[in-house]
């Protein structure tokens, strides 16, 4: 994706919200964390609705123009900006935000779910907009993706267990200290199996981080009834990763 490629915007439109600082959205670094709207999943288990959605507070979301100037006059206190949502690659203001960001001399964090390989392969290819470090989710072992709202794909095209894996693939690339991996431990979606598959695909070197399932205001409204793991299965499974991936850890 070259600069002259990215697709027109409207500076002026609320795209998202901004947490103005935080120290746990990029690792060692203060930073700014944008959450863009709109998904191009429906994961059962989550809980940030209107991001999903992609339904604006108008009074509380921030446009392109007004990121960027919370940048311009916060350059001296932070040193990071993170892009998350919902999922930044279906936004067109993504490679906007990196180029400019990077321009005024940031370091940039993207969060993906990783449908989009091909996508995440451009940006990286191109030093204008190339994120500094990548968080990939991967939900659950590829096989039960179809599990996941919005993963279906139409007959012929790639298939989300697919794309997750090619987005493996694509974050293996690059240095270890550029990249991390997360998974949500959802009883019934991702069990000891679901890990040991999805550590056999990652990079042997992974910094993969666990997070424990919430079962408050989920999208299905089912998995609000289905009770997080104890500690001892928690434990289990993650000690289940670290068999493969040393650096798996429950964060």
């Amino acid at each position: 994706m070259d600069t002259h490629s990215f697709p027109s915007i409207n500076k002026n439109r609320k795209i998202g919200s901004l947490i103005k600082t935080s120290t746990v959205d990029f690792p060692g670094r203060i930073s700014a964390a944008l959450f863009l709207h709109g998904c191009n999943l429906r994961c059962p288990y989550c809980y940030n609705i209107d991001l999903v959605t992609g339904k604006l507070d108008e009074e509380e979301a921030f446009s392109f123009n007004e990121v960027i100037a919370h940048l311009e006059k916060r350059k001296k206190v932070l040193s990071g900006f993170v892009i998350s949502g919902g999922e930044p690659s279906i936004s067109p203001y993504l490679p906007h935000l990196l180029k400019v960001a990077k321009e005024i001399g940031y370091k940039t964090k993207l969060d993906t779910n990783g449908m989009k390989p091909s996508y995440l392969e451009s940006i990286l290819a191109n030093p204008k907009i190339s994120p500094d470090y990548i968080a990939l989710d991967v939900k659950t072992s590829p096989e039960k993706y179809h599990l996941l709202g919005g993963a279906h794909a139409p007959m012929g095209e790639e298939s989300a267990g697919e794309k997750i894996q090619r987005s493996i693939e694509v974050l293996s690339s690059l240095p270890p200290d550029k990249r991390e991996f997360r998974t949500v431990l959802v009883p019934g979606l991702v069990n000891a199996e679901d890990v040991k598959e999805i550590a056999h695909l990652l990079p042997k070197d992974a910094s993969w981080f666990f997070a424990e399932f919430r079962n408050d205001a989920c999208i299905d409204p089912a998995y609000n009834k289905i009770e997080a793991y104890e500690k001892k299965e928690l434990d289990a499974i993650i000690h289940q990763a670290q068999l493969i991936i040393p650096k798996a850890a429950l964060r």
